[in-house]
């Protein structure tokens, strides 16, 4: 029976998890930095770890290099030169991925002389690869062996002079340097991991504690709205201090704007009233036509400072609201209450009430509210006002609450002019109707005073429909 204005609706929880939150973008700039902190450190370490076992791996190497390169130097003018002090196994047995090469460079077309573990072909040379040597001739890298292995290999020139120039090769199986480098990368991503776990909980505990002055500063900022609370009370640190003292400073501010207004409005209107009284009194005394208008007009002036009177009381009640009123009770003895006075009329004043929903203000302003509406509702009413009270969905942790009073009735209705027209203070659209033209007006200004809304639309009977919304708690 309600229409009810859609709105986009956060899910509750706890606002430090909502993606516009401050918590949100600490943590997660924070987890980016320490994720891209942690990734290159791994990246350098594992890095440095490899050029570590390369370097361990080529010593290993070296030692073979240097006994073949010293056979090399003692072999006979002019033949191959035949390593016969090489005493590890593993250079006898046929692709093994431990070989030796020596190559006769110097010739017309080189010649070859291998280990017996590579039975066929030769070993490509990190001479021909553009590998670059060492100051004493050293060159280190990777190449393709058979079976496609992929080795690491070391290998050195030899110049005997006229007995001809050599380069002395050694090539072994890089699994094993890829096996450890791997080994030490999978414990190195699992400390890593570990760590960064323990960043993250600690980095949540660090913004959860860093940020809970501000939940305090929101809580209590809630509380001197909701009129627990004149200011903000407690101690901060020593970053958020000033601001809670300036945000105290504007609430005081406010309330001293707020009360130097009231006390104006109340100078003005009681010095309007003796005047006033004395027009009103002089034109008693005489009938004639220009007393009788100056009486008129003395009485409307009077009407609107009692007016302006009333709309300062409720403008200091609504600055700070400390009552909480229940609503149902308050609806349905308004309803009984029209029933009887509209009984000759045979109005029926249903009502539907939602449990549980207080009206964050005083209850003289709602009963006035409730009042002027249904009021009017019944004397335009043909036989039925309907009043429903709904709760509106809440707007998340720093919106307030609220609920809406729905007022329909079966009358002849308004059109969209006639309703603008209804709102203007003291416009009445059927002078045969008893009243001043102020109420809906009254209705429209106290409901501002909440920071509510106030609209007119069609009923479901065609007749005219009051939409109110009000604060709740």
């Amino acid at each position: 029976m309600v229409a009810i204005e859609n709105r986009s609706v956060l899910a509750r929880g706890p606002a430090w998890l909502h993606a516009g939150s401050l918590a949100v973008r600490l943590f997660v700039s924070a987890t980016v930095v320490i994720a891209v902190v942690l990734l290159v450190t791994g990246l350098v370490l594992s890095s440095v770890y490899r050029q570590a076992v390369e370097r361990a791996f080529d010593r290993r190497l070296d030692v073979y290099l240097k006994t073949i390169v010293a056979d090399v130097a003692n072999s006979t003018a002019g033949a191959m030169p035949e390593p016969a002090t090489l005493g590890d196994p593993v250079f006898n047995f046929p692709l093994s991925g431990w070989y030796w090469q020596i190559t006769r460079v110097d010739g017309p077309a080189r010649q070859y002389k291998t280990a017996r573990s590579l039975p066929e072909g030769n070993l490509p040379l990190l001479l021909d690869q553009g590998a670059p040597a060492d100051f004493g001739g050293l060159r280190e890298g990777y190449v393709k062996g058979p079976a496609d292995q992929r080795l690491r290999m070391i290998e050195r020139m030899v110049d005997l002079g006229d007995d001809g120039r050599y380069i002395v090769s050694v090539a072994a199986d890089a699994a094993e340097i890829d096996d450890e480098v791997s080994g030490f990368d999978t414990a190195l991503m699992t400390t890593f991991a570990v760590l960064a776990l323990a960043f993250l909980v600690t980095l949540l505990f660090q913004v959860r504690f860093g940020l809970r002055p501000l939940t305090r500063m929101r809580l209590g900022l809630a509380a001197v709205r909701a009129g627990r609370a004149d200011k903000i009370d407690g101690a901060f640190p020593e970053e958020i201090a000033p601001l809670v003292g300036e945000v105290n400073g504007l609430i005081e501010a406010n309330r001293e704007i707020v009360e130097r207004a009231r006390m104006h409005v109340g100078n003005l209107a009681h010095a309007l009233k003796t005047p006033i009284a004395v027009l009103q009194n002089e034109a008693a005394k005489s009938e004639e036509p220009l007393s009788t208008k100056v009486r008129e007009q003395a009485d409307i002036m009077k009407s609107q400072v009692a007016h302006h009177l009333e709309r300062a009381r409720m403008a200091a009640r609504a600055s700070v609201v400390t009552s909480l009123e229940d609503v149902g009770p308050i609806v349905e003895a308004l309803a009984r209450t029209m029933a009887k006075v509209y009984r000759v009329k045979g109005i029926d004043v249903e009502t539907e009430i939602a449990e549980g929903l207080r009206f964050r203000g005083e209850r003289q302003d709602l009963e006035e509210i409730l009042g002027n509406l249904v009021d009017n509702a019944c004397k335009w009413a043909l036989s039925l006002v309907e009043i429903t009270v709904t709760r509106l969905p809440g707007g998340g942790a720093g919106d307030r609450d609220f609920f809406e009073i729905t007022i329909d009735d079966d009358g002849p209705g308004l059109t969209e002019q006639q309703r603008t027209e209804a709102l203007q203070r003291g416009k009445r659209l059927d002078e045969t109707k008893p009243g001043s033209g102020l109420g809906l007006s009254i209705v429209a200004e106290l409901v501002a005073l909440y920071g509510g809304r106030f609209t007119l639309a069609t009923s479901p009977f065609d007749g005219l429909r009051c939409i109110v919304r009000l604060p709740a708690a």
